[in-house]
């Protein structure tokens, strides 16, 4: 006979004493800076409060990618095989190396080039690229294989949900955050681009960044 919810519970498969734990845990590692914040920053700075947002967006679409591969156990092929990782940790690193260099590119771009970034096909282009630097970290895909399953219980079934309503969980906090870093950082630009000067600095320091990023990521180790 089936077990009755109680308040005890999210929805059919969560503990709530768990849940809150989680959410807990999820907010104090999101609160640590990383890259992922260093890319939002860098991505507002250069190209604007839209294209940040989206950025925020896309890494955290990049999360529920993970959620799924913890789940289905697809990211224990890249915790077992060091070709895996090496092949999706590097092409990951080339990703950002390529970004950061047409960062510093677009430092030297006239201001009527610039006014392109505000076009939808550049919006969804700077979504995808967020997307696929986040589905491109090996990292995360291990952290994601060690951290999600120590709340969710196999004797309450549903795994996969499981996996997916806490991966949707820390995704929607870091993106609430992550916006909250726009907002912040859109504030800042505003009061920098009145330099032309200040305005190249910033997107140089934006490609810098993102070229950092890559570095570091080529040289993790699993």
């Amino acid at each position: 006979m089936p077990k009755t919810p109680s308040l005890s519970t999210i929805g059919p498969v969560l503990e709530l004493h768990s849940y809150l734990l989680f959410i807990a845990a999820s907010v104090a590692l999101i609160l640590v800076p990383g890259p992922a914040q260093a890319l939002v920053i860098a991505t507002t700075l250069d190209r604007g409060q839209r294209h940040g947002a989206l950025t925020a967006v896309g890494l955290n679409v990049g999360t529920l990618f993970h959620a799924v591969a913890a789940g289905l156990g697809l990211s224990a092929i890249l915790a077992t095989s060091a070709l895996a990782f090496s092949i999706v940790k590097y092409v990951g690193a080339a990703y950002l190396l390529y970004l950061g260099i047409c960062a510093l590119r677009s430092s030297r771009a006239s201001d009527a080039s610039r006014l392109s970034h505000s076009s939808p096909t550049s919006s969804r282009v700077a979504f995808g690229q967020a997307v696929l630097t986040g589905v491109l970290n090996p990292k995360v895909a291990l952290f994601f294989l060690a951290f999600l399953p120590q709340f969710v219980d196999a004797s309450r079934g549903a795994v996969m949900l499981q996996f997916l309503l806490l991966g949707l969980t820390m995704a929607m906090l870091d993106t609430l955050y992550e916006l909250v870093l726009v907002h912040l950082t859109h504030r800042l630009k505003g009061r920098l681009s009145r330099s032309r000067r200040l305005e190249t600095l910033r997107n140089r320091i934006s490609g810098v960044v993102l070229i950092l990023l890559g570095v570091r990521l080529a040289l993790q180790e699993r």
